[in-house]
Parts: structure tokens; sequence; C-alpha cells
């Protein structure tokens, strides 16, 4: 990548940080607001200001289709109304449909998902896919975690990047690096594993706060499906690990912004995350931004769930207790990143996580603010592991 383009997203990122949303109340005003904080940035040069009105003009693109709203528009290509205004979302679905007969896992459930997820898509590099296994290489074990196996490896073709309007074309960015996650066969009896893709495929088709999920493949020698995710290049727990005595608090609270967002864009899916911890929370240097991962047990709202998974120092109080997983319960783990992101450290890390610590957080121990917070931020904190999840901001 260019350093105009890093400039260039680094401006964009800059820009949005600036928007107050109690003023700019919709896409269209933050849009015109994050333009003109662009163009008046001194410190890009002209071809770093129009990549980042490029960068900027296509995530309102993603705005106006996700939000189905704004002025539509006749394609010239398909005569099809779109509310894209720099390629056709029509074009790209047409373009994706037509080719339905090119590819097949091989499983009729899996190819109506990848379908499914490709009509419903809204930027050209967002697109899942049926990825052949044999344009895989390099691949090497990293670590087993839960129910999967992980991998890193290659991707030969990368995904889709951009639309050819004039070609009416996909063109795909090039070798990328991936993380691949292991789900589980066809003969399985256990089918979370189909579940599981179905989240991160649908999720992270929709938002770009998600970790990307490219889309599946299968190993060939033992049947196994994967997830193919772009790589990342760390955790938060890790990231703190490193940072924590550099970080000032304005950049703390970027870090919980991110992952809020994030989380905001699950809940407006009608999802639970149901397993958010530090290590599920991952930086990519090159955005400078964090992003949620591992929707291995993410899922509809309304998708009953008794069962206790995760980390316990993160879970709620009334999950610990026998009660379902809710959208206040993701809100308690969210307060517990808070707390992490402020102190550097895990939550109770001097404790066994056993019974004894369950029954604690039950009858109400949290962490210690730790000194300097910032009132806005413990208050915020405080209000989100409330014991009384009615009492948790949404």
């Amino acid at each position: 990548m260019s350093s105009s383009i890093d400039f260039a997203l680094v401006a964009v990122n800059r820009a949005r940080d600036l928007v107050d949303y109690n003023i700019y109340v919709n896409i269209h005003k933050q849009h015109e607001y994050v333009k003109q904080k662009i163009l008046e940035d001194n410190s890009l040069t002209k071809k770093e200001k129009t990549e980042a009105i490029r960068i900027e003009n296509n995530s309102y693109d993603r705005d106006k289709i996700n939000n189905n709203s704004g002025t539509k528009r006749i394609c010239e290509s398909c005569n099809q109304e779109c509310l894209a205004t720099f390629y056709c979302e029509c074009c790209i679905r047409n373009h994706l449909r037509i080719k339905f007969s090119n590819w097949t896992s091989g499983n009729a459930d899996i190819d109506n998902l990848i379908q499914k997820c490709q009509m419903e898509t809204i930027l050209p590099n967002t697109i899942i896919e049926w990825i052949p296994y044999d344009r895989i290489k390099n691949i090497k074990f990293l670590t087993k975690g839960g129910y999967s196996e992980i991998y890193k490896a290659v991707w030969i073709d990368g995904s889709y990047d951009k639309w050819d309007s004039k070609k009416q074309q996909l063109k795909r960015f090039g070798r990328v690096n991936v993380i691949l996650k292991t789900l589980g066969n066809v003969e399985s009896e256990n089918q979370r594993w189909f579940e599981e893709a179905k989240s991160h495929l649908t999720i992270s088709n929709r938002d770009l706060s998600i970790v990307r999920c490219y889309g599946l493949t299968q190993n060939t020698s033992d049947g196994n499906y994967m997830l193919v995710i772009r790589k990342m290049d760390m955790d938060l727990r890790k990231y703190l690990h490193q940072n924590h005595n550099q970080l000032t608090w304005e950049e703390r609270v970027q870090i919980t912004y991110d992952i809020i967002i994030a989380l905001y864009h699950i809940h407006g899916e009608n999802a639970i995350h149901r397993d958010l911890h530090s290590k599920n929370i991952l930086y990519i240097h090159y955005f400078q931004k964090f992003y949620i991962s591992d929707l291995g047990f993410c899922g509809p709202a309304n998708r009953p769930s008794k069962s206790i998974y995760g980390n316990l120092p993160y879970i709620a109080p009334e999950v610990i207790s026998g009660k379902e997983y809710t959208f206040e319960s993701d809100i308690y783990s969210f307060a517990m990143l808070m707390w992490e992101i402020s102190s550097g450290q895990p939550p109770f890390i001097n404790y066994e996580h056993d019974y004894d610590l369950a029954m604690k957080i039950i009858n109400g121990i949290r962490p210690k603010i730790v000194p300097g917070t910032p009132l806005e931020y413990k208050n915020l904190i405080e209000q989100c592991w409330d014991a009384d999840p009615l009492k948790r901001p949404d």
C-alpha cells in the first residue's frame, strides 16, 4: 500500500472522530461534514485528499445501502434503481448471480448461504465467497481454541476489491494473508458449526467494524469446513501489555469507541455476541483500529441459550446464575473491557477462575476503579456493570 493511502485513511478516521452526532443527526449530514474536514486538512497533499474523499465516498455508499436511505438513481448499465453513487450494487449482484453456476461447495445449505450473502452485497470489497482449497497456500497450524483449530495461510487470489463499471467486472486485491478457523463437516451431528458460519458471513458482510470474513473453504483431506478470515496484528490484551504505559486517555477512549460501535452493529442485527473478552478484540495497525472477532457463540437474540461459556471475569452475574444471555449481558462484558483498557490488565487477574469467583461476581464484587480514571468514564463503567441488567445503558 502506498503512503498516500495510509495518510488518507488516517485523515478519514480523524475527520470521523470529530463528528458531533447530536448536530449531524443522519448519515448524509455526517458525510458532508467529514468531506469538509478532509478538504480543510492542510496536512494532506492534493493526491491524499482525493484518496481520502474516495474512501469516505465508499463508506457513505455503504451506509446508504445499509440504512436504505438517500436518493436513488437509475444505473446506466443495468437500468435498475440503486443507492450507491460511485458503483452500482445491483450491477455487482447481477454479476455474482450469473456466476452462481461456476462454483459449488458441494453442500446445498452452504451454497444457499453464500448466494444469499452475495445477493445482499453492499460493497465490492465485502463480498462473501466459496474459496477453493487449492487457492490457499502455506497453511501452518497456529493454535487450538475452544471447538476450533486455527491456522495461518496465504490466499493467493485475495478478495474482490473494486468494481469496474466500464468493463462490468470485479477486480481482486491479490495475494493476502489469512486465518483459517475449522468449523466442522457435513457428517457432524452437531450443526453448531453451520450457525457460526452463518453469523460470521451475514454480519461480516454488512459491517466493517467486525473482523472481515472472506468466506468458506473445505479442507480436502478431512472434509472440515473452514472460515477464511482477515489476519489481524494482535489482540487487545497483547496490545495493552505492550502499550499501556504510553496510552493517553484520548487513545483509551478511542479504543472503547471502536468496540462499542462494533457491538452496536452486532446488536443492530438483533444478535448477541455472548463471548466478549480482550482476546476477541483484534487490532490492525494499518487502519489503527480495533474490531470485534470470534462470532462462534454469536446469534439471534431470540435463540435461547442458558449454557455458560466464555471467560468467567467477563460473564454477567445473571448469566452465571443461570439466566439467558441478553443484549445487557454483552454490555456487562463491555464494562469489563472498559476497565481492562483503563488498567492495562485483565479483570480479576489475581483470582482463580473457579466457583468462588463466580459466587463473588454474583454477590457484587467488581474490579476497583483505577485512580485517575476520568469521572465520565468511571460512571459509564459502573452503569454498564450494574447488577441489575435493566439499569445498564443500551
